[in-house]
């Protein structure tokens, strides 16, 4: 309002800095010339806006943002026209429990949504088969009704037509002008291999149907993922844990392990001590929406039988006669340490 050229007559400063602001708003209001200009600056935009003077469709867009509350839609050459009665639709959001192996592999299951579609008898309209919306009488078709308070026009929303301009008289009896039905509806839903609890999948266009034509919004499914009886997940890995027992582990053995696939044989070196962790490549999670798959941790845990019957004593205490161990203190290593830290 400082810089219009109304406003400032003859004076060429004022109308170059209205330039500049047409051109910022140009430059904003396009996806693409702004994601240029944040990636170039404005050598990225150069011959927008600006350069080639004042863009007229520039000064109804001020007045659609700045009309309804200052009154300017006048002086920018708008408050002519009503806006469109068309909006988006809501987005919606469903929830949905998978077991630990669905989440890894992946599944196609249906989901159940209640949402507002577009009505079939006035196909959105709002009005009556063969009817269409009336210029609104109160603000002729503006949008916007005028009053003066002293020296000043102001501008409000005509509370009549809510700004549309236009008016329905003769309503679908079906939607009841509203031009959208509640229905309950299924809908295929297609989890990658891969998600995690708390995965957020977005289904563009599966959201409630838009108001007058709107388009549609989006259906948000958030998944929440069952624990699994003996693994634990960490990003695309997998970690458990094995027992063996004190002579298993001295002797060294080969084991059956259980993955997502099925089993997989595991040769433990004899002399393992309890807590050493092997890695099984590729029987991990797979990568969401990429490829290959993670590791499978395996720690072993050798258990010390709690109770000996006469015979296992005595072979107990004969092993015990042949082997020492120094029961001195030793330093905690690093890494022990920072497990403790971080759990």
């Amino acid at each position: 309002m400082q810089f219009h050229p109304d406003r400032n007559p003859n004076n060429p400063d004022a109308e170059e800095k209205f330039k500049e602001c047409s051109e910022a708003y140009g430059i904003l209001a396009d996806t693409d010339k702004r994601s240029a200009y944040d990636r170039f600056g404005h050598a990225g935009v150069s011959g927008v806006g600006g350069s080639a003077g004042i863009d007229p469709t520039v000064f109804n867009d001020f007045s659609e943002i700045f009309g309804d509350f200052f009154g300017f839609g006048d002086l920018f050459g708008g408050g002519t026209r009503g806006r469109t009665r068309a909006q988006r639709g809501s987005d919606l959001r469903e929830d949905i429990t998978l077991e630990f192996e669905e989440a890894a592999f992946g599944k196609e299951t249906q989901v159940s949504i209640r949402r507002h579609e577009t009505c079939e008898d006035c196909r959105g309209s709002g009005a009556a088969q063969g009817k269409a919306p009336v210029t609104c009488r109160s603000c002729a078709g503006r949008g916007q009704v005028r009053y003066q308070q002293g020296f000043f026009s102001m501008a409000r929303t005509c509370p009549t037509c809510q700004g549309a301009g236009s008016v329905i008289t003769d309503p679908c009896t079906k939607c009841k002008g509203q031009g959208r039905v509640l229905r309950h509806r299924t809908v295929e839903a297609k989890i990658p291999a891969g998600v995690e609890d708390g995965t957020r999948i977005r289904f563009t266009s599966l959201g409630e149907a838009g108001a007058f034509g709107g388009p549609a919004g989006d259906l948000y499914v958030i998944l929440h993922v069952k624990e699994h009886p003996f693994f634990e997940r960490e990003g695309t890995n997998l970690h458990c844990v094995i027992p063996v027992s004190f002579s298993q582990a001295a002797l060294g053995t080969e084991i059956r392990v259980p993955t997502l696939e099925g089993e997989h044989t595991l040769k433990v070196p004899e002399g393992v001590q309890s807590g050493t962790t092997m890695r099984i490549r590729g029987k991990g999670v797979p990568v969401l929406n990429g490829h290959g798959k993670g590791d499978l941790f395996v720690e072993i845990r050798v258990q010390t039988p709690g109770k000996l019957n006469k015979r296992q004593r005595e072979l107990m205490q004969e092993l015990e006669g042949t082997t020492h161990v120094e029961n001195k203190p030793q330093r905690r290593t690093l890494m022990g340490k920072v497990k403790d830290i971080f759990g």
